[in-house]
């Protein structure tokens, strides 16, 4: 890893689990400081113990992204306590498994908040700031795949993904001009507790991921954490982790066709599945 990036400070939301932690280690890992921060207080302060054995600074806050004013307080912390600001790497999100007539108002406001209005405001706060001390800078969000294709039940979660990378996309014009680097990142499936957490709030029974995915669509955090950072030495509008994923989505668009046979049979599955859980044993 380019030791360019030795001194930096990076802000990462969702930073107790998943990407956010494997992309926080990978940072410390080349030399950066960290402020992290997510709710579940035992595993940010497992993190930052991590990031300081390796030598580097990390500082906790453990907060909800979409507590009125969080994000925006964010940058300015970084400074004051950490020295500076180089990089924000908005990851905090979730999903839910909902048909879109069966959500409420009020969980798909709540889903908006969370996976986007919070992430922009950090982004947008975070570019004022590099701005005004013209250094530069770099902002990523995590999309999805899905920003390109939504799935069955997963409608709400997709055009919050989508949105996500419609942002950084503009912001990365935007901005170039002011030395600002912006990315949306695009993982597939990855071993997280990603569905876990899905199956909980939608009080669906829990599926493993080898039951939804195949095994090529399976990758590890630490394989979004690499391309995250060589993201960060050579910028890109998209951060993509399966090239044939990215063939396929443009595939989809060129072909709706395809991409309906696809989803058809993915809602009959998630139909199966349902009604067998719903069977009495």
């Amino acid at each position: 890893m380019s030791s360019r990036h030795a001194g930096k400070v990076a802000i990462i939301t969702g930073a107790s689990s998943g990407i956010g932690a494997a992309t926080a280690l990978a940072m410390a890992d080349a030399g950066m400081d960290l402020l992290l921060t997510a709710r579940r207080t035992e595993r940010l302060e497992s993190i930052a113990a991590q990031i300081r054995s390796r030598g580097r600074r990390a500082l906790v806050v453990v907060a909800d992204v979409s507590e009125p004013g969080f994000s925006q307080r964010l940058p300015a912390l970084a400074q004051e306590q950490l020295g500076r600001l180089d990089i924000v790497f908005s990851n905090a999100g979730y999903g839910l498994e909902r048909p879109m007539h069966e959500m409420t108002d009020a969980e798909l406001r709540t889903m908006f908040e969370v996976n986007f209005f919070a992430g922009v405001a950090l982004l947008r706060e975070a570019a004022q700031h590099m701005i005004a001390r013209h250094r530069g800078g770099h902002l990523l969000m995590t999309s999805s795949c899905v920003s390109k294709f939504a799935l069955p039940s997963f409608g709400a979660y997709a055009a919050t993904k989508a949105a996500q990378e419609s942002v950084c996309r503009a912001m990365r014009f935007e901005l170039a001009p002011l030395g600002i680097e912006v990315a949306s990142v695009h993982p597939v499936s990855t071993t997280s507790e990603f569905f876990e957490q899905v199956s909980t709030r939608s009080g669906t029974p829990s599926e493993p991921i080898h039951e939804h995915a195949p095994a090529w669509l399976i990758q590890s955090p630490e394989r979004v954490a690499r391309a995250v950072m060589k993201c960060l030495d050579h910028p890109r509008s998209e951060v993509w982790t399966s090239h044939l994923v990215r063939a396929s989505s443009a595939l989809f668009t060129l072909c709706p066709s395809i991409l309906d046979a696809v989803l058809r049979r993915e809602a009959r599955r998630q139909r199966r599945r349902r009604e067998a859980c719903s069977t009495p044993s």
